[in-house]
């Protein structure tokens, strides 16, 4: 595993600041010099709050939920990198920090409240800080990717780009029925073919930009990365119930692999 990037985290007291600054991972990358045809990316790997954030005012319970991170997506997007020969780039830092699936300019890129948790820590934030966390965060991470796709982009070597979300079975009491669902945008094309391959399996119940669309300003990281570049994109969305687990993570990379993989062959 190679860092890509670091942040630099901030020393809060004049013998600090005189101190050498910690380095935190913002972007990791996994086999970098894989041969497949699809970049993985996931954003919300992570529940990591870098030192200078402290816990913003939330508990550990909080932390561990989906609020501060997708459970289980990471997992997933490992088991899909091996099986698939595929490079993974993912962050290291939650996204109660700042959403790297989100436009900066978006008001909910930096979420003061999420579902009914309100962030304390992300509470009437100056405007100086919101440019730290765009430059050290969202900057770092997307620059990352940028650096790694483009030349790989030109020469035929990536067509497909593909990430990896999770969701809660049940969010404000409203239960939520897909086991996985393919989220995109115009672009259809990978979406419907990796489409076909779950439906054959009749006990699945799969879900078409649901619970999120684009929308619902989810899909930017394939806007900046894919669309523009007339790759494929799609979103893949997996319920966080069924991925909790070492087993659930293995199990739906071995369900996905074959068909994302089929998918780009054929685009």
């Amino acid at each position: 595993m190679i860092y890509a990037s670091r942040m630099v985290a901030v020393q809060e007291t004049a013998a600090q600041n005189s101190a050498a600054q910690a380095a935190e991972p913002v972007a990791l990358m996994e086999n970098s010099k894989g041969r497949s045809p699809i970049l993985l990316i996931c954003e919300h790997a992570s529940s990591y709050l870098p030192g200078r954030y402290g816990t913003l005012g939330l508990s550990p319970e909080q932390l561990d939920s989906h609020i501060a991170w997708d459970p289980g997506a990471l997992g997933v997007a490992k088991g899909l990198s091996e099986l698939l020969d595929a490079p993974l780039i993912h962050a290291g830092v939650s996204r109660l920090v700042l959403d790297l699936n989100r436009d900066p300019s978006a008001p909910d890129s930096i979420w003061t409240l999420s579902e009914r948790t309100t962030i304390p820590g992300n509470q009437s934030l100056d405007a100086a800080e919101r440019a730290y966390r765009v430059r050290e965060v969202y900057e770092v991470f997307h620059g990352t990717v940028d650096r790694f796709i483009e030349p790989r982009a030109k020469t035929g070597q990536t067509g497909c780009v593909v990430t990896i979300h999770s969701f809660t079975p049940v969010y404000r009491d409203v239960p939520r029925p897909w086991h996985v669902s393919l989220i995109y945008d115009r672009d259809e094309r990978f979406a419907r073919k990796v489409e076909a391959g779950l439906r054959r399996d009749p006990t699945l119940v799969v879900g078409m930009n649901q619970p999120y669309s684009p929308a619902d300003r989810v899909f930017h990281t394939l806007e900046r990365h894919a669309e523009r570049r007339g790759l494929a994109p799609l979103m893949i969305e997996i319920r966080n119930d069924l991925i909790r687990t070492e087993d659930g993570q293995a199990s739906w990379a071995r369900r996905l692999a074959p068909l994302l993989r089929e998918g780009a062959r054929t685009l």
